[in-house]
């Protein structure tokens, strides 16, 4: 599943050549992909300008100039890809139209914006602007792990008593929003903490010492354009470079990467998920 710096880069890739622009043309080619399409989703979005792109936890969100916002979410297998336009130093022509083509957009400057997924995991809606944050998807998310208001003293406080697994709480949504399974275990292995450890019990200095860890993390993903593992491709059909910088995830076996230290590194399952670490240098 993309995790927030996925989603970040597949936002940061599209919003040039939509932002500003009119959708001279939207079809939709299915009634539905995880979930049902908004009622006329073709007819609201067609004609309506795209007055910019953001970004919620692991969601897209575009505004348009009819006061509503199309929520975008990849899902396992969503791809979200720009033809006829040129991205930095590349043009891309119009592909052929393929199988899982089920949302296109035909942008007036001559671009098209493509979800394309297999799978079908993903899923698209249309909210008013305005009442963004009643959004089933959106109402009981967490702080953006890179904005204000997630700080050392908000995670201290939230994870006070919990006696939840502390790589279960960093992946609670409603704590902080937008982490997922590969970046929690990157930053667990650097802070040193075990990730069976019970989030309650880890002393405050160390709980707060994950906040620049998690935003240090994050930042260098987003700047790598994300992991690719699977499906997950940049706007432009890259790939991103990030898992070649893992130091746990996915690295089962593999000797730990910290100096004089060398043990294999570990996996286990929490909550169905795999956790990777190292039993000696996480405590």
């Amino acid at each position: 599943m993309p995790e927030l710096p996925e989603v970040e880069t597949v936002k940061a890739g599209i919003a040039p050549v939509m932002t500003g622009q009119l959708i001279a043309k939207a079809e939709v080619n299915r009634p539905d992909l995880r979930w049902p399409f908004p009622e006329n989703m073709a007819d609201r979005l067609t004609g309506r300008r795209v007055l910019g792109l953001r970004r919620r936890s692991k969601y897209i969100l575009v505004d348009l100039d009819s006061a509503e916002t199309l929520l975008i979410h990849l899902g396992m297998s969503g791809r979200i890809l720009v033809s006829g336009a040129a991205q930095g130093a590349f043009y891309h022509p119009h592909p052929a139209p393929a199988k899982h083509d089920h949302v296109v957009l035909h942008m007036d400057g001559g671009a098209r914006i493509t979800f394309n997924d297999a799978r079908r995991f993903g899923a698209m809606d249309l909210m008013p602007t305005a009442a963004q944050d009643d959004h089933w998807l959106i109402r009981d998310l967490g702080p953006e792990p890179l904005g204000n208001a997630f700080d050392e003293t908000y995670l201290v406080a939230r994870l006070k008593g919990r006696n939840t697994p502390i790589k279960s709480a960093l992946l609670d949504q409603r704590i902080v929003a937008g982490l997922g399974n590969i970046y929690v275990c990157e930053v667990l292995f650097r802070a040193g903490i075990d990730p069976r450890r019970k989030a309650g019990q880890i002393a405050a200095r160390r709980v707060a010492s994950l906040v620049p860890l998690i935003r240090d993390v994050l930042h260098e993903a987003i700047a790598a354009g994300g992991s690719s593992l699977r499906d997950y491709r940049q706007s432009d059909g890259e790939l991103g470079y990030f898992q070649h910088g893992f130091q746990v995830y996915d690295r089962e076996g593999a000797p730990c990467v910290t100096p004089d230290c060398a043990r294999p590194i570990s996996r286990i399952v929490q909550s169905g998920r795999s956790s990777f670490f190292c039993a000696q240098c996480q405590r």
